[in-house]
């Protein structure tokens, strides 16, 4: 009979150590429902961010890379002044969200150029870039077109781009629509 209770007793256990593996199984639903909570907020957040305002123009400022970079950091793009195919940084720098005004003119050639006021951000972006990689190269790209390449001589602190020429009548009437002319007050 002593072999048949401590049988029984340790069937006891056993159903003991699974109830409390039950438990722990059972806590994970919380877990579960902290995480659907968790992603469902998520959601809300990156809607909010898809209906804020879409921009007409792109503004892209990409800086002269090492030439042993690798393709996921550079690509080759040829330099429209030497001709020579020069290494550019995929990420760039500043971009049209750190635009907050520009002024447009003619040129002689039939195209426009322009001068971009960028914001504290990207005026503190433009100032180390100018100190960190003098001697190399800027590329502008407006609306996915090269526009052109400027060579760091000297530190801009003032926190402004002067593009010569390269810009369409249509670039221009785009950045009036995203960005204010310079001497306008704050839309």
């Amino acid at each position: 009979m002593y072999k048949t209770d401590r049988r029984f007793m340790s069937g006891l256990k056993q159903t003991r150590k699974l109830s409390r593996l039950q438990k722990r199984c059972q806590t994970l639903y919380p877990i579960g429902m902290k995480t659907l909570c968790a992603l469902a907020c998520c959601l809300a957040f990156a809607a909010t961010q898809g209906v804020a305002k879409q921009r007409h123009c792109t503004f892209r400022v990409h800086a002269q890379a090492n030439a042993r970079d690798t393709e996921v950091f550079a690509t080759s793009v040829r330099a429209q002044v030497s001709g020579k195919n020069v290494a550019i940084e995929k990420m760039p720098w500043i971009s049209e969200r750190d635009v907050v005004a520009f002024a447009a003119y003619p040129t002689a050639n039939g195209t426009y150029g322009a001068l971009f006021q960028l914001d504290d951000h990207g005026r503190v972006v433009l100032d180390t870039l100018s100190v960190e990689r003098r001697g190399s190269l800027l590329f502008v790209f407006i609306n996915g077109r090269p526009i052109t390449e400027l060579e760091i001589d000297r530190r801009v602190s003032d926190g402004k781009i002067y593009i010569p020429s390269g810009l369409t009548s249509g670039d221009v009437e785009l950045m009036k629509k995203d960005w204010r002319m310079i001497g306008q007050r704050k839309r």
